[in-house]
């Protein structure tokens, strides 16, 4: 028997239009998180849409940094303890929020679609909603090829983003 994992999404912002499929990517992404690493249990995360606005004031109010960023994670739970949904007996993992104005930027920067660019920052916050951080050098290297290892499932694969578009 599967476990269920509900991603709620919400778009917040009016900036960048939500392609179609955007939703299913991010709960795919999700999904295929938890897979790779083996979460036991059913699952709840809240992933919202914002603007640069949005996430700088979230970024100032939470971490103290006085600009906008690409993606927060608001983890719920601490060493693999979470609350759970006394409704639905889900563990509530967190909350993601992207920056779609910076998933814009970045996927132009980097060469490579909306829909990727959205993937790895969806599956590097759910990395962080389950304890990952990248402070440290072997860290930042674990959490990357897991990301990676995502993409590629998802068929998002990095190497795309090396195409080069005669247009």
């Amino acid at each position: 028997m599967t476990d269920k994992i509900r991603v709620v999404t919400t778009n917040k912002q009016k900036k960048v239009k939500i392609p179609t499929g955007m939703r299913m990517l991010v709960r795919r992404c999700c999904n295929a998180v938890l897979k790779l690493e083996q979460f036991e249990g059913s699952a709840e995360i809240s992933v919202t849409f914002v603007d640069n606005e949005e996430i700088h004031k979230l970024n100032l109010q939470y971490r103290n940094i006085d600009s906008a960023t690409d993606v927060l994670s608001f983890p719920l739970g601490e060493n693999g303890k979470y609350d759970v949904d006394p409704t639905t007996g889900a563990k509530m993992l967190g909350d993601v929020v992207i920056s779609m104005e910076k998933a814009v930027d970045q996927a132009e920067l980097y060469g490579h679609s909306l829909q990727r660019e959205v993937g790895y920052l969806t599956a590097h916050s759910v990395l962080h909603l389950l304890g990952y951080d990248h402070e440290t050098g072997l860290d930042r290297v674990h959490m990357r090829e897991k990301e990676e290892l995502v993409m590629e499932q998802l068929g998002l694969p990095a190497s795309s983003s090396y195409v080069i578009d005669d247009n």
